[in-house]
Protein backbone atom coordinates (compact mmCIF):
# COMPACT_ATOMS: atom_id res chain seq x y z
CA UNK A 1 0.00 0.00 0.00
CA UNK A 2 1.12 3.54 -0.78
CA UNK A 3 1.04 6.71 1.29
CA UNK A 4 -1.34 8.70 -0.90
CA UNK A 5 -4.82 10.12 -0.45
CA UNK A 6 -6.58 7.71 -2.83
CA UNK A 7 -5.26 4.64 -1.01
CA UNK A 8 -6.15 6.07 2.39
CA UNK A 9 -9.72 6.90 1.32
CA UNK A 10 -10.23 3.46 -0.21
CA UNK A 11 -8.93 1.75 2.95
CA UNK A 12 -11.13 3.94 5.14
CA UNK A 13 -14.18 3.26 2.96
CA UNK A 14 -13.64 -0.50 3.26
CA UNK A 15 -13.26 -0.21 7.06
CA UNK A 16 -16.48 1.79 7.26
CA UNK A 17 -18.50 -0.56 5.08
CA UNK A 18 -17.14 -3.83 6.47
CA UNK A 19 -16.60 -3.05 10.16
CA UNK A 20 -17.61 0.34 11.55
CA UNK A 21 -21.11 0.85 10.12
CA UNK A 22 -22.25 -2.80 10.59
CA UNK A 23 -21.07 -2.71 14.24
CA UNK A 24 -23.32 0.28 14.95
CA UNK A 25 -26.45 -1.79 14.13
CA UNK A 26 -28.46 1.25 13.14
CA UNK A 27 -30.92 1.41 10.29
CA UNK A 28 -31.81 4.36 8.14
CA UNK A 29 -35.04 5.86 9.48
CA UNK A 30 -37.92 7.23 7.43
CA UNK A 31 -39.43 6.53 4.04
CA UNK A 32 -38.02 7.43 0.66
CA UNK A 33 -35.14 6.45 -1.53
CA UNK A 34 -31.71 5.65 -0.24
CA UNK A 35 -29.33 8.59 -0.55
CA UNK A 36 -27.14 8.61 -3.65
CA UNK A 37 -24.11 9.38 -1.50
CA UNK A 38 -23.82 6.75 1.24
CA UNK A 39 -22.73 7.46 4.80
CA UNK A 40 -19.37 5.80 4.14
CA UNK A 41 -18.80 8.04 1.12
CA UNK A 42 -19.84 11.09 3.13
CA UNK A 43 -17.31 10.33 5.89
CA UNK A 44 -14.54 9.77 3.33
CA UNK A 45 -15.41 13.09 1.67
CA UNK A 46 -15.19 14.80 5.06
CA UNK A 47 -11.75 13.29 5.70
CA UNK A 48 -10.57 14.34 2.23
CA UNK A 49 -11.80 17.88 2.87
CA UNK A 50 -9.76 18.13 6.07
CA UNK A 51 -6.60 16.59 4.61
CA UNK A 52 -6.71 18.74 1.47
CA UNK A 53 -7.04 21.85 3.66
CA UNK A 54 -10.42 23.16 2.60
CA UNK A 55 -11.98 24.52 5.81
CA UNK A 56 -14.75 26.22 3.84
CA UNK A 57 -17.38 23.80 2.51
CA UNK A 58 -18.35 26.06 -0.38
CA UNK A 59 -14.82 26.03 -1.83
CA UNK A 60 -14.42 22.33 -1.04
CA UNK A 61 -17.50 21.26 -3.03
CA UNK A 62 -16.34 23.39 -5.97
CA UNK A 63 -12.91 21.76 -5.91
CA UNK A 64 -14.03 18.21 -5.05
CA UNK A 65 -14.86 17.09 -8.64
CA UNK A 66 -11.30 17.86 -9.74
CA UNK A 67 -9.58 16.64 -6.58
CA UNK A 68 -11.50 13.45 -5.72
CA UNK A 69 -14.12 13.17 -8.47
CA UNK A 70 -12.55 9.95 -9.77
CA UNK A 71 -13.43 8.31 -6.43
CA UNK A 72 -16.76 10.05 -5.79
CA UNK A 73 -18.76 10.48 -8.99
CA UNK A 74 -21.82 11.60 -6.98
CA UNK A 75 -21.47 14.69 -4.80
CA UNK A 76 -23.84 16.76 -2.68
CA UNK A 77 -25.01 20.34 -2.76
CA UNK A 78 -23.64 22.58 -0.02
CA UNK A 79 -26.86 22.65 2.09
CA UNK A 80 -27.23 18.87 1.90
CA UNK A 81 -23.55 18.28 2.64
CA UNK A 82 -23.77 20.58 5.65
CA UNK A 83 -26.91 18.88 6.98
CA UNK A 84 -25.65 15.35 6.51
CA UNK A 85 -22.23 16.15 7.96
CA UNK A 86 -23.88 17.35 11.16
CA UNK A 87 -26.05 14.23 11.26
CA UNK A 88 -22.96 12.01 10.75
CA UNK A 89 -21.08 13.31 13.82
CA UNK A 90 -21.79 10.14 15.82
CA UNK A 91 -20.63 7.95 12.94
CA UNK A 92 -17.41 9.95 12.58
CA UNK A 93 -16.80 9.63 16.32
CA UNK A 94 -17.34 5.86 16.14
CA UNK A 95 -14.97 5.73 13.17
CA UNK A 96 -12.14 7.63 14.87
CA UNK A 97 -12.46 5.43 17.97
CA UNK A 98 -12.43 2.25 15.85
CA UNK A 99 -9.31 3.48 14.06
CA UNK A 100 -7.69 4.26 17.42
CA UNK A 101 -8.50 0.77 18.73
CA UNK A 102 -6.87 -0.74 15.63
CA UNK A 103 -3.69 1.34 15.90
CA UNK A 104 -0.89 -0.53 17.75
CA UNK A 105 0.30 2.39 19.90
CA UNK A 106 -3.01 2.57 21.79
CA UNK A 107 -2.05 -0.63 23.61
CA UNK A 108 0.71 1.27 25.45
CA UNK A 109 -0.18 2.33 29.05
CA UNK A 110 0.78 5.95 28.35
CA UNK A 111 -1.35 8.95 27.44
CA UNK A 112 -0.53 12.61 26.90
CA UNK A 113 -3.16 15.10 28.00
CA UNK A 114 -3.62 18.76 27.21
CA UNK A 115 -6.32 21.28 26.41
CA UNK A 116 -6.39 23.84 23.64
CA UNK A 117 -8.69 26.78 22.87
CA UNK A 118 -11.05 26.55 19.91
CA UNK A 119 -12.08 30.15 19.13
CA UNK A 120 -15.63 30.63 17.83
CA UNK A 121 -15.80 34.38 17.42
CA UNK A 122 -13.82 37.59 17.74
CA UNK A 123 -16.39 40.31 18.46
CA UNK A 124 -18.68 41.23 21.34
CA UNK A 125 -21.66 41.10 18.98
CA UNK A 126 -20.88 37.49 18.13
CA UNK A 127 -20.60 36.59 21.82
CA UNK A 128 -24.02 38.14 22.52
CA UNK A 129 -25.93 36.81 19.52
CA UNK A 130 -24.23 33.54 18.58
CA UNK A 131 -26.17 30.28 18.68
CA UNK A 132 -23.16 28.87 20.53
CA UNK A 133 -24.08 30.83 23.65
CA UNK A 134 -23.71 28.46 26.59
CA UNK A 135 -21.37 26.17 24.68
CA UNK A 136 -18.78 28.91 24.20
CA UNK A 137 -17.49 31.44 26.70
CA UNK A 138 -14.54 33.65 27.49
CA UNK A 139 -11.33 31.91 28.44
CA UNK A 140 -7.61 32.63 28.73
CA UNK A 141 -5.04 31.02 26.48
CA UNK A 142 -1.98 30.86 28.72
CA UNK A 143 0.28 29.62 25.92
CA UNK A 144 -0.25 32.79 23.87
CA UNK A 145 -1.21 35.16 26.73
CA UNK A 146 -4.53 36.12 25.21
CA UNK A 147 -8.23 35.95 25.92
CA UNK A 148 -10.62 34.27 23.49
CA UNK A 149 -14.30 33.52 23.09
CA UNK A 150 -14.97 29.90 22.24
CA UNK A 151 -14.66 26.42 23.69
CA UNK A 152 -11.79 24.39 25.12
CA UNK A 153 -10.93 21.06 23.54
CA UNK A 154 -9.38 18.53 25.93
CA UNK A 155 -7.39 15.71 24.34
CA UNK A 156 -6.01 12.35 25.44
CA UNK A 157 -3.51 11.10 22.87
CA UNK A 158 -0.84 8.46 22.46
CA UNK A 159 2.79 9.45 22.01
CA UNK A 160 2.52 9.28 18.21
CA UNK A 161 -0.69 11.30 18.07
CA UNK A 162 -3.64 8.90 17.99
CA UNK A 163 -6.60 10.51 19.74
CA UNK A 164 -8.20 8.16 22.26
CA UNK A 165 -10.28 10.64 24.26
CA UNK A 166 -11.65 14.13 23.73
CA UNK A 167 -14.32 16.54 24.89
CA UNK A 168 -15.46 20.15 24.65
CA UNK A 169 -16.27 22.49 27.51
CA UNK A 170 -17.14 26.12 28.11
CA UNK A 171 -13.90 27.58 29.58
CA UNK A 172 -15.85 30.13 31.63
CA UNK A 173 -18.05 27.54 33.34
CA UNK A 174 -15.78 24.48 33.61
CA UNK A 175 -12.20 24.39 34.86
CA UNK A 176 -9.57 22.17 33.28
CA UNK A 177 -9.47 19.62 36.07
CA UNK A 178 -13.25 19.47 36.24
CA UNK A 179 -13.35 18.98 32.48
CA UNK A 180 -10.88 16.09 32.66
CA UNK A 181 -12.91 14.34 35.35
CA UNK A 182 -16.03 14.71 33.21
CA UNK A 183 -14.08 13.45 30.20
CA UNK A 184 -12.89 10.35 32.02
CA UNK A 185 -16.40 9.66 33.31
CA UNK A 186 -17.20 8.43 29.80
CA UNK A 187 -15.99 4.87 29.43
CA UNK A 188 -14.97 5.52 25.81
CA UNK A 189 -12.36 8.06 26.93
CA UNK A 190 -10.97 6.11 29.87
CA UNK A 191 -7.45 4.67 29.37
CA UNK A 192 -6.75 1.13 30.50
CA UNK A 193 -6.12 0.68 34.26
CA UNK A 194 -2.50 1.24 35.22
CA UNK A 195 -1.91 3.89 32.56
CA UNK A 196 0.18 7.00 33.18
CA UNK A 197 -1.14 10.38 32.05
CA UNK A 198 1.49 13.02 31.28
CA UNK A 199 0.20 16.57 31.64
CA UNK A 200 1.35 20.07 32.65
CA UNK A 201 1.47 21.66 36.08
CA UNK A 202 -1.97 23.20 35.60
CA UNK A 203 -3.45 19.83 36.56
CA UNK A 204 -1.83 19.88 39.99
CA UNK A 205 -4.04 19.18 42.97
CA UNK A 206 -4.41 16.55 45.65
CA UNK A 207 -8.11 15.95 45.02
CA UNK A 208 -7.50 15.64 41.28
CA UNK A 209 -4.71 13.09 41.78
CA UNK A 210 -6.86 11.09 44.20
CA UNK A 211 -9.77 11.08 41.75
CA UNK A 212 -7.55 9.69 38.99
CA UNK A 213 -5.95 7.19 41.35
CA UNK A 214 -9.46 5.90 42.00
CA UNK A 215 -9.60 5.04 38.30
CA UNK A 216 -6.19 3.29 38.53
CA UNK A 217 -4.49 6.13 36.64
CA UNK A 218 -1.24 7.88 37.56
CA UNK A 219 -0.64 11.57 36.90
CA UNK A 220 2.87 12.66 35.87
CA UNK A 221 3.41 16.44 35.74
CA UNK A 222 6.17 19.01 36.34
CA UNK A 223 6.66 20.25 39.87
CA UNK A 224 5.20 23.63 40.80
CA UNK A 225 7.38 26.41 42.21
CA UNK A 226 6.28 25.59 45.75
CA UNK A 227 7.12 21.87 45.38
CA UNK A 228 10.47 20.04 45.39
CA UNK A 229 11.45 19.08 41.86
CA UNK A 230 12.52 15.41 41.61
CA UNK A 231 13.80 16.08 38.09
CA UNK A 232 12.13 13.06 36.47
CA UNK A 233 9.51 14.77 34.32
CA UNK A 234 9.85 13.89 30.58
CA UNK A 235 9.70 17.36 29.06
CA UNK A 236 10.10 15.93 25.57
CA UNK A 237 6.67 14.32 25.94
CA UNK A 238 5.15 17.72 26.70
CA UNK A 239 6.65 18.98 23.47
CA UNK A 240 5.14 15.97 21.70
CA UNK A 241 1.56 16.77 22.72
CA UNK A 242 2.08 20.40 21.74
CA UNK A 243 3.25 19.23 18.31
CA UNK A 244 0.11 17.09 17.97
CA UNK A 245 -2.08 20.09 18.75
CA UNK A 246 -0.10 22.13 16.22
CA UNK A 247 -0.85 19.48 13.59
CA UNK A 248 -4.57 19.86 14.30
CA UNK A 249 -4.41 23.64 14.14
CA UNK A 250 -1.77 24.25 11.50
CA UNK A 251 -2.47 21.47 9.01
CA UNK A 252 -6.08 20.51 9.70
CA UNK A 253 -7.32 24.06 10.40
CA UNK A 254 -8.99 23.26 13.69
CA UNK A 255 -9.42 26.95 14.50
CA UNK A 256 -11.09 27.61 11.13
CA UNK A 257 -13.92 25.12 11.72
CA UNK A 258 -16.74 27.44 10.62
CA UNK A 259 -19.20 26.00 13.15
CA UNK A 260 -22.05 28.36 14.02
CA UNK A 261 -24.36 26.08 15.97
CA UNK A 262 -23.48 23.40 18.58
CA UNK A 263 -24.08 20.41 16.27
CA UNK A 264 -22.07 22.03 13.49
CA UNK A 265 -19.17 22.89 15.80
CA UNK A 266 -19.07 19.35 17.21
CA UNK A 267 -19.22 17.72 13.75
CA UNK A 268 -16.40 19.84 12.35
CA UNK A 269 -14.11 19.20 15.31
CA UNK A 270 -14.78 15.45 15.15
CA UNK A 271 -14.13 15.62 11.39
CA UNK A 272 -10.59 16.92 11.98
CA UNK A 273 -9.86 14.46 14.77
CA UNK A 274 -11.02 11.63 12.51
CA UNK A 275 -8.72 12.83 9.71
CA UNK A 276 -5.71 12.72 12.04
CA UNK A 277 -6.56 9.24 13.34
CA UNK A 278 -7.15 7.99 9.79
CA UNK A 279 -3.68 9.15 8.70
CA UNK A 280 -1.94 7.59 11.69
CA UNK A 281 -3.89 4.32 11.30
CA UNK A 282 -3.03 4.17 7.59
CA UNK A 283 0.64 4.99 8.20
CA UNK A 284 0.82 2.14 10.72
CA UNK A 285 -0.83 -0.17 8.18
CA UNK A 286 1.68 0.60 5.43
CA UNK A 287 4.69 0.79 7.77
CA UNK A 288 5.47 4.47 7.17
CA UNK A 289 8.41 5.67 9.31
CA UNK A 290 6.63 8.84 10.54
CA UNK A 291 3.16 8.00 11.77
CA UNK A 292 1.81 11.56 12.06
CA UNK A 293 3.00 12.75 8.65
CA UNK A 294 0.16 14.33 6.65
CA UNK A 295 2.35 15.54 3.79
CA UNK A 296 1.68 12.58 1.42
CA UNK A 297 -2.07 13.13 1.73
CA UNK A 298 -2.51 16.88 1.21
CA UNK A 299 -1.76 17.14 -2.50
Amino acid sequence: MDADLDTLLIALYVALEDHIIPARRTRRAGPGRRPKVTDAELVCLAVAQALLRYPDEHHWLRAAPARVGHLFPRLLSQPEYNRRLRAAADLMEDALRWLADHTPATAEPLRLMDGTPVPCGASRTTARRSNLFGWAGYGHDTSHHRFYWGTRLMLLVTAEGTITGFGLANPKLVGERQQVLGLLARRKNLPSPGSTIVCDKGFAGRDFAIALAGKALTVLRPARKDEPDPGIFPHWLRQRVEAIIWTLKGQLHLEHHGGRIPTGLWARIVQRLLALNAVIWHNWTIGAPVKRSLIPYDS
